[in-house]
């Protein structure tokens, strides 16, 4: 479980976050939305314990991920929104070097590999230095390493930007694989008909603020909208009626 308190952080005294609360639950996938900066992905960054914050708390299995980061870093798959893949090894090479910074290794990791290519659909650049590599055969380096060691919580940025159509449908039928299995999933995107075909609970930020969380089928009877898009736009229209009549916090 994924438990986010009160954090708040700032970049040159630019407030990017303001008291972000939200919890994602085990056995769920839990879509983090909102416009271009409002905070998704300085919020995950501290879950996967690249930032600080300020003051709050970013927890994973009730571990403080600015205090025990290692046993955090055990315990997430992370798909960053910066893939950074590199270029001499192969992408099988990727894979099994975080494989075994996992503690893996063997027959049992070189099967978990192998499934990961199948399922995936690398089979015909497995072999090939990642150098040259494209967008969508990046992420999907990325991705499989993300997994490779079957973490309890899994954090994806965008987890199907630059796929194609047949490659983004295996890679939501694997979320929720990995949602039935009981583990967590938190993930980040900007297609909302991906968002409402995977998510169990959305939760909106905007301007560093929680502005709506709920099932789908709640923020459309908070907003009296049908189409997830629409419940979106109206989401963030009344948070930023309510910022400008009552002043930021």
């Amino acid at each position: 479980m994924i438990e986010v308190q009160g954090l708040r952080k700032s970049f040159s005294n630019v407030e990017v976050l303001r008291g972000v609360d939200f919890t994602a639950r085990d056995g769920e996938i839990t879509g983090l939305i909102g416009p271009n900066g409002a905070g998704k992905t300085t919020t995950l960054r501290m879950l996967y314990t690249v930032l600080r914050p300020d003051s709050g708390r970013a927890l994973v299995d009730e571990h403080d991920a600015s205090i025990e980061r290692l046993e955090v870093q055990r315990r997430i798959g992370v798909l960053p929104d910066n893939r950074g893949l590199y270029p001499r090894l192969t992408a099988r090479e990727h894979v099994r070097y975080f494989g075994r910074l996992h503690g893996l290794g063997g027959a049992e990791l070189e099967a978990r590999i192998g499934r990961l290519i199948e399922r995936l659909g690398m089979e015909e650049f497995a072999d090939r230095r990642s150098k040259g590599f494209s967008k969508g055969q990046t992420l999907k380096v990325a991705l499989a390493r993300a997994l490779v060691h079957e973490p309890a919580n899994v954090i994806l940025d965008e987890p199907t930007n630059g796929l194609d159509i047949a490659s983004s449908r295996a890679v939501r039928d694997l979320i929720r694989e990995i949602r039935d299995q009981g583990r967590c999933v938190l993930f980040s995107s900007h297609i909302m008909g991906e968002v409402e075909a995977l998510c169990d609970r959305i939760v909106v930020i905007s301007d560093g603020l929680i502005v709506a969380n709920g099932e789908p089928e709640e923020l459309r009877q908070a907003t009296g909208k049908g189409d997830l898009e629409e419940v979106f736009l109206a989401t963030i229209t009344q948070a930023e009626l309510a910022d400008l009549g009552g002043g930021r916090a």
